[in-house]
This record gives structure tokens, sequence and C-alpha cells, in this order.
């Protein structure tokens, strides 16, 4: 009787064990942050800053445009937005001015001006390269509360078209690449002086300039990222150059600038046409893991803009935020009794993810896929995305929910 008493009394502290394991575990967790296709997800605005920099310099009522321009940004779930003013002491007025509208949308800005002397914009006088870089650095010192942590930089986009003149012609590849490297150099230099975490310089360039320039060493020195200002006839022909491109540098692609229509290369588009081109190049570069920043050229004014004058939304604006914010595929990996799995790997399409210490996980889907869910000791999962319901992994072996129980 003694023995069946202690095998009774043991049985019934495992069991209370068991549902105490069960709730201190079911009590862990918390959603899994949501996910996104791309880290810089931005929209330009240098129709506006750029172009209407000096026009609009002394004109207080220009503040409205910049509100309205930035809200509506913002609105398609937008990180950053691409701004074209000019780094000269004149223009740093108005530079501020969409700045501060940038904060107060909580998005980072993505400075994608020049000195004006690079390429002769508003009768400035042509300046060289080393004058440039020093100028550069200079301008990042003296101006250190413009930038934020998570702002990007170009200290020259499309280099080519200004100063000694395009690689392309002059033949001068390796002193054009120094050049971008010193660039490079002198901006990591300023950030690193003024505290803030942007550490690389992203020269944005044409597609054919890039695959002139940027070969491996060249792409490593320069921080990992090939930068293209890419206009293309098709969606099909932008992720080929893209993979061409990924494959001859070894670095990670970021659109500098990609839209549509261009007149020259689109022909001309109605809205319905634009906006399924748009979406047809962002659905396939969401595909591409080492396409890690998109900026569509331009939000308002040109031939690609998202935003009509007056305001209102194009169709293609729709496709920009859907993949922009994108929804999520979110569930919950557990097993027998609620217990969750954390560790697990999770893959939908070409993205991946673990599951969190409470069995949550998020990853992004803009369409029907397979999604996979796996962990040593358990049946994988596989099947199509099509709720947010728990998701039960079963484990291969009572030995494996035994041993996950204990020590898990």
């Amino acid at each position: 009787m003694a023995v069946k008493n202690k095998i009774i009394l043991v049985l019934f502290i495992f069991a209370i064990l068991i549902v105490a394991r069960f709730f201190q575990l079911s009590l862990v967790g918390g959603s899994a942050t949501p996910k996104q296709f791309w880290s810089i997800r931005s929209i330009d605005v240098m129709k506006y800053s750029r172009d209407l920099a000096r026009e609009k310099l002394m004109d207080p009522k220009f503040d409205v445009t910049i509100e309205n321009q930035i809200s509506a940004i913002a609105s398609t779930g937008a990180s950053h937005v691409a701004l074209g003013v000019p780094y000269d002491h004149e223009f740093l007025p108005i530079m501020r001015r969409w700045v501060t509208a940038i904060r107060r949308h909580n998005m980072k800005v993505w400075f994608r001006g020049n000195l004006s002397g690079w390429e002769g914009w508003f009768e400035y006088k042509k300046i060289d390269q080393e004058t440039h870089t020093a100028w550069i650095k200079d301008f990042i010192l003296k101006n250190q509360d413009l930038f934020e942590d998570g702002d990007l930089f170009s200290s020259c986009p499309e280099c080519e078209n200004g100063g000694e003149g395009d690689p392309r012609q002059t033949g001068k590849v390796e002193q054009y690449r120094q050049f971008l490297v010193n660039e490079t150099d002198a901006v990591r230099f300023a950030m690193r002086k003024i505290g803030r975490d942007i550490p690389e310089n992203l020269h944005s360039m044409n597609g054919d300039v890039a695959r002139l320039i940027m070969d491996k060493e060249t792409t490593k020195r320069l921080g990992g990222n090939v930068v293209i200002d890419h206009y293309v006839a098709t969606p099909e022909k932008l992720i080929s150059d893209i993979r061409e491109m990924a494959r001859s540098s070894g670095g990670n692609i970021i659109l500098g600038e990609f839209g549509a229509p261009i007149p020259d290369i689109h022909g001309n588009m109605d809205e319905a046409q634009q906006s399924k081109w748009v979406e047809s190049a962002l659905r396939a570069m969401s595909q591409e893991p080492l396409v890690v920043g998109v900026n569509y050229w331009t939000s308002f004014g040109g031939s690609t803009k998202l935003w009509n004058d007056d305001g209102t939304a194009r169709q293609a604006v729709e496709g920009v935020s859907k993949y922009f914010t994108p929804p999520q595929a979110a569930s919950k990996v557990v097993t027998w009794f609620g217990l969750p799995v954390a560790d697990a790997q999770v893959y939908l399409g070409t993205y991946s993810s673990s599951t969190s210490a409470g069995g949550s996980f998020s990853l992004p889907s803009v369409s029907q896929s397979t999604l996979e869910v796996s962990k040593p000791g358990f049946v994988t999962y596989k099947f199509p995305v099509t709720s947010t319901q728990k998701i039960y992994l079963e484990p291969t072996s009572l030995f494996t929910f035994l041993k996950f129980f204990i020590f898990s």
C-alpha cells in the first residue's frame, strides 16, 4: 500500500509540474515584430525639393506644400523620404523645413542632394573632385543637427554627371573608383565625428556606370551596396539587370531611382498601365533577397509621379503602399499542450525568420504561398498561407517531446 501511495504521490507531483510548466510557457511571448520586404522604403521629392529650392527659399507658404507631400508619402508606409535639396549654405533654411516635416511624420531622411558646383546647378561655379570631397565633409561637420541615426546619405548622386566627367567617356575608371572611395571615407569620418549612426555613403549611379565601376573590390570598399538609378522598359528587364549586377559586384542592390513611365523608354501610360508596371516591378523585387532598398522616383511632378498636382493619389499609390506596408503572415508555433516552440525556422517564399521565445513569428506576404516551419525533432510543417491560426508542430517521438518539455 505504501508503494502504491508513493507512486500516486509521484504521479500527482509530476502532474503539478506539467501544469506549472504549461502555465509558465504559455505566458511567454508577445507578437512578433512585423517584417518588411526592404529596410529602405523611400519616395523621392526631388522635383520640389531641388528644382524649386531657390524659388521657394523665402516663401513661407511653401510649408503647406511640404507638409501635404510628406503626409502623403508617410501614408504609404515609407521609411525614408529622398530629399534633393543642394548642400550649399544658401539652401540650408529650406532644407531644414523639409527635414522638420519628415521628422514630424516619423520618417528618416535620405539626403540625395549635392553641392551645386558639381553639375553647375543654380549658376554655381564648377568644382573638382578634391574640392567636392573636402566640402562634403565640412557640410556634415557644420550641420550635425540635420542628421539622425537611421538617415541615409549620398554625397554625390549620379556623380558621373559632373566633375571630371563620366568614366564611360573619359576612360578614367580607376581614378573614378578612387574618388568614390575617398568620398565614402570622408563621409564615414564626418558621421563618426558628429556621433551619428550613418556609416555608409550611398553612391547612386546609372546602371551602365555600375557595370563599369562596381567590381567586387570597389563594392566592398564602398560598404557592400550597389545603388543604381535604373529605368528600363519592363519589370523583367529590371530584375534581370539586378541579378546581373549583384552577381558581378558581389553586393546588395538598392534602387536609388526607379519608376514609370519615362516616355522615351515606356511610351505614354495611363494610370492603370502605370499602376500595373509599378506593382509588377515591386512584386518581382520583393522576391529578390539581394534587393535591400528601393526609392521610387518621384512623388509629385514629372511623368512618373504618384500623386497629381492637386494632391489626389494616382492608382499606383495603392501598389506602392501594399509593398511598403505588406500584410503579414503572422502566427504562433506550439506543440502538445500549447507549449510555444522557440527558434523554429520559418520560410515563406524567399524570406525566412525564426520564432521568438513565445513561439511567434511574422513575415511579409502579398500573395498565396507555401509556409514551411521546421525544427530538429519535429515534423516539418508545410501548408499554404491561409490564416493566422496557431501552427502545431508534432514531435517525431515521445522522447523528443519529453526532452523539449524538460530542457526548453
